[in-house]
């Protein structure tokens, strides 16, 4: 399994022969998705509506040069895209299941209910869980909001411990500068590692392969 992250909570996720599929998870605002560069995609999952996870001119050029890609998301999700022209489906596509992970409460920063969303099981693998630290299983890796508004750091490594993937990969950190990111990836490589966790550093731009 090759791993690429591409800022924030975007991963693109690589599997060889002979499974040959390729996946990106949450493209969104602040995602560094270069398309040109990309070969295959075959499917696109967007966990919810928000902007950091789902930028629809992004989305519009990935469609534009993998016409055939799949988009899986939420109803509340792909009603917003289709108005803009973009197919998208609500049931999970073969090899991939949906969990509870519900988006966390957001104000008051923000005062409105928080969205629809989903969390995806991918090929038996991988977990994203969107906006959550209020789920209750993972695959063997697991793809960990790390920071934001809505939770805090020692609540991601508390929820990791408890559910103890193999591999972490941590997203939602746009937010830290280089220095901070390094410093708590740092602690969270101690952290999980006395747990048995491996703690993927990852760069954003540079794949990364997991052998599971």
């Amino acid at each position: 399994m090759k791993i690429t992250k591409f800022t924030h909570s975007c991963l693109l996720v690589e599997m060889p022969a002979p499974v040959n599929r390729t996946a990106l998870f949450d493209p969104g605002s602040f995602s560094t998705v270069d398309v040109g560069s990309l070969e295959y995609l075959d499917d696109i999952f967007i966990t919810h509506i928000h902007g950091d996870h789902m930028d629809v001119e992004l989305i519009k050029k990935l469609v534009a040069k993998f016409p055939a890609v799949r988009i899986t998301t939420t109803p509340e999700a792909a009603a917003q895209l289709q108005e803009q022209g973009i197919q998208a489906d609500v049931k999970a596509p073969e090899g991939v299941s949906f969990f509870d992970s519900p988006h966390e409460v957001i104000r008051p920063f923000f005062p409105v209910e928080p969205p629809q969303e989903i969390g995806v099981h991918y090929l038996d693998k991988l977990s994203h869980p969107g906006d959550s630290h209020s789920f209750k299983e993972t695959k063997a890796v697991l793809a960990l909001p790390v920071q934001a508004p809505w939770g805090s750091t020692v609540d991601a490594a508390r929820l990791a411990l408890e559910l103890k993937p193999k591999y972490v990969i941590p997203i939602h950190d746009w937010h830290w500068s280089d220095q901070a990111r390094q410093s708590v990836y740092d602690r969270f490589e101690k952290t999980f590692g006395d747990a048995g966790i491996t703690f993927i550093k990852a760069i954003n731009g540079e794949p990364f392969v997991l052998d599971i």
